[in-house]
């Protein structure tokens, strides 16, 4: 009889993919016609070009408020961004999400007349993403605000997820 090394399940070389809530800002931004303003249009093409191989590289993840949103405005529009979110699983807002949303807007990390970038943020600190990506200066990605708003998910029980832009998500070699 000889030695037998005991069998042991090799470690998946392939590391399981970040999960990125995408909220509204960047799939308007990925679906809308080019804008003649340029700052606007830079914005544009770096969420496009973010959003072709996205889904190759994340886990993309929108929520129900995204879509709510994502239907407003120009029916064209709505139906372009809508038909992007097409395969994208959508989160339901839960009472633990209201809850988050609440203590955001209660503590002023986010104003309380918008409740709907509360609850994005609280759905993706729930959901434990790990983005949040948006163009939202004003509420969610903003540096004045993102420190309150990581210390509330905290005191809350949740990791914030790391909230940026696509542009701030692209891939080496995606950046010009």
């Amino acid at each position: 009889m000889g030695f037998r090394p005991k069998a042991t399940a090799m470690p998946d070389p392939t590391p399981a993919k970040k999960k990125v809530y995408v909220e509204t800002t960047v799939v308007s931004d990925a679906t809308a016609l080019p804008s003649r303003d340029v700052v606007q249009l830079g914005r544009q093409v770096a969420t496009q070009e973010w959003w072709a191989t996205a889904a190759r590289r994340f886990d993309l993840y929108c929520s129900d408020v995204v879509k709510r949103e994502a239907m407003r405005g120009n029916p064209d529009a709505a139906d372009r961004r809508l038909e992007a979110l097409r395969d994208v699983p959508e989160l339901q807002t839960t009472r633990q999400a209201l809850a988050l949303a609440e203590r955001l807007t209660e503590s002023k990390a986010i104003p309380r007349e918008y409740p709907d970038d509360a609850l994005h943020v609280a759905l993706a600190a729930i959901c434990g993403m790990d983005y949040l990506v948006s163009w939202n200066f004003k509420h969610i990605t903003n540096a004045q605000t993102i420190p309150l708003i990581k210390r509330i998910c905290a005191e809350s029980g949740f990791p914030c997820p790391e909230i940026c832009t696509p542009y701030q998500l692209q891939a080496e070699g995606d950046i010009p």
